[in-house]
């Protein structure tokens, strides 16, 4: 019996149409448990909290909060349900793999494909902020080069290893938790009035109420606010994809499904909360420095618009090496499972799957092209029809967890070390909560508001399912043109 060789997950691939959620092969079990915890932080903190609660708050006033906190809440049920799934069968196909298993060939296939293609447009989108924070910084050169640079070096860090990359994103989300944690905690005293040097009048939590009330736009302004806000939790899931190369993949799933809910009260809601105390709700500076950067400037921190361009470019830079490496992963997967080119499921000597990341980039680099070529037409087609693929996601993590808890039960109980609570009632009712906000953005008919991207990611869906239908029709006659010939030898 041949020995694998160490840090190797080495186990054969399930075969094409088999049903069964292919083991690693070759991948390298690099990240270690310090990586994965800070990976499971900082997954929930992305650029969008910074950039985008200002326009939340507006629409919503100090509503926002229980806008936020439902969206925490249907974060809390999924990553539960796929934190079920995960320990017990850790996979960097994750619950495309789980949806491959439990719904069929053409819901793996489907879910997967259309999550590669949200994260490398997320590349693009992340690459022109990123570039654009730079070229404030160092105007001489233009804003292309410089997201040219940043995804050249964000490539090669996952190139070279995933323990590089491990590294990289501990660091990164390690700025962006020690930012969050010293904004509440500055916030709070400045909110108390016992913040030494500063001359912030102590608003205790008046400023939720004395504007309007605390819904001054009425309750629909919460259902507004999720929409505003629910696409900023994207990339909690990303844990579960990365646990398939750590040290111990049970264990950290375990332990990030389990967190999930103080994360999400702490950096969203802890951090919302003192913005919308520290200043009314309607101060204009909010819309016009972000919401962050007015709340630093009220309380007298120097700088404050510079701090905060730093935080968000971390974020940034986060948000693209986690992208990059949560699409060639999926890819991979989808490699291994015949469901993308042969050479995706390949490693190098360094257990990295350099075809998938390859792919994945090339595509990230010419959405990047688009974005500065054509960015009202072709780059926001592209933008709109990936709009709604987080909550497609999810509905498709709530399906698999309620045939994937027999199965698990049926083949290896002791595996489900952690269970989603109230099943299968609380998924039934996180499947109706994902299925009205679906409903609710269709009411929203903007430019590029929640319709257009509901109708351009139904459509992108239903061309990827045909294809993957289509594919599992020829498969299937050609097995049985194949049998044929057999038999009648």
């Amino acid at each position: 019996m041949t020995t694998p060789p160490p840090g190797h997950l080495a186990a054969p691939p399930a075969p094409p149409g088999s049903g069964e959620a292919p083991r690693q092969s070759g991948l390298h079990s690099g990240l270690k448990n310090r990586h994965l915890s800070m990976i499971a932080v900082g997954g929930v903190i992305g650029a969008g909290l910074f950039v985008g609660s200002a326009s939340g708050i507006k629409a919503a006033g100090p509503g926002i909060l229980l806008s936020y906190a439902l969206v925490g809440a249907l974060v809390v049920f999924v990553m539960r349900m796929l934190g079920e799934m995960a320990a017990a069968n850790p996979t960097s196909g994750s619950f495309s793999a789980y949806a491959d298993r439990a719904l069929g060939r053409w819901a793996g296939f489907s879910i997967g494909w259309l999550y590669w293609f949200f994260w490398v447009v997320v590349l693009a989108v992340e690459a022109t902020a990123g570039a654009a924070i730079l070229t404030s910084w160092v105007p001489a050169v233009p804003q292309w080069a410089w997201a040219l640079i940043v995804m050249v070096v964000l490539t090669a860090t996952n190139l070279a290893s995933v323990a590089s990359f491990g590294e990289f994103e501990f660091w990164f989300a390690g700025i962006k938790v020690v930012a969050i944690v010293a904004f509440i905690v500055l916030g709070g005293l400045a909110i108390f009035g016992v913040l030494p040097g500063s001359d912030h009048a102590a608003t205790g939590f008046g400023n939720l109420t004395s504007h309007g009330g605390f819904l001054p736009h009425g309750p629909s302004a919460i259902l507004t606010g999720v929409l505003m806000v629910v696409f900023s939790f994207m990339g909690s899931e990303i844990v579960t994809l990365a646990a398939g190369e750590s040290e111990d993949p049970e264990r950290a799933v375990t332990k990030a499904t389990k967190s999930v809910i103080w994360r999400v009260g702490v950096f969203y809601l802890g951090s919302i909360l003192v913005v919308v105390s520290l200043l009314p709700w309607n101060d204009p500076s909010i819309e016009k420095k972000g919401s962050y950067v007015a709340a630093l400037d009220s309380i007298g921190i120097p700088h404050a618009g510079q701090i905060m361009n730093v935080i968000v470019l971390t974020a940034v830079l986060s948000c693209l090496n986690s992208g990059l490496y949560t699409a060639s992963r999926m890819a991979f997967s989808l490699g291994q499972r015949g469901d993308a080119p042969k050479a995706f499921a390949r490693t190098n000597s360094r257990g990295v799957p350099q075809a998938a990341i390859l792919a994945s980039v090339i595509f990230g680099f010419v959405a990047v092209g688009f974005n500065y070529l054509w960015p009202k037409t072709v780059f926001a087609f592209l933008l709109n029809s990936s709009g709604a693929v987080a909550l497609f996601v999810w509905l498709v993590i709530c399906f698999s967890q309620l045939r994937m808890r027999g199965i698990i039960l049926r083949e290896n109980p002791d595996k489900l070390v952690v269970r989603m609570w109230l099943f299968p009632y609380l998924t039934w009712a996180t499947i109706a909560m994902i299925t009205f906000v679906l409903g609710y953005m269709l009411t929203d008919d903007s430019e590029g508001g929640g319709r257009i991207q509901v109708l351009l990611s139904v459509l992108l869906a239903v061309i990827v399912i045909g294809i993957s239908l289509v594919r599992n029709l020829i498969g299937r006659n050609g097995n049985t043109a194949e049998q044929a010939s057999v038999t009648s030898r």
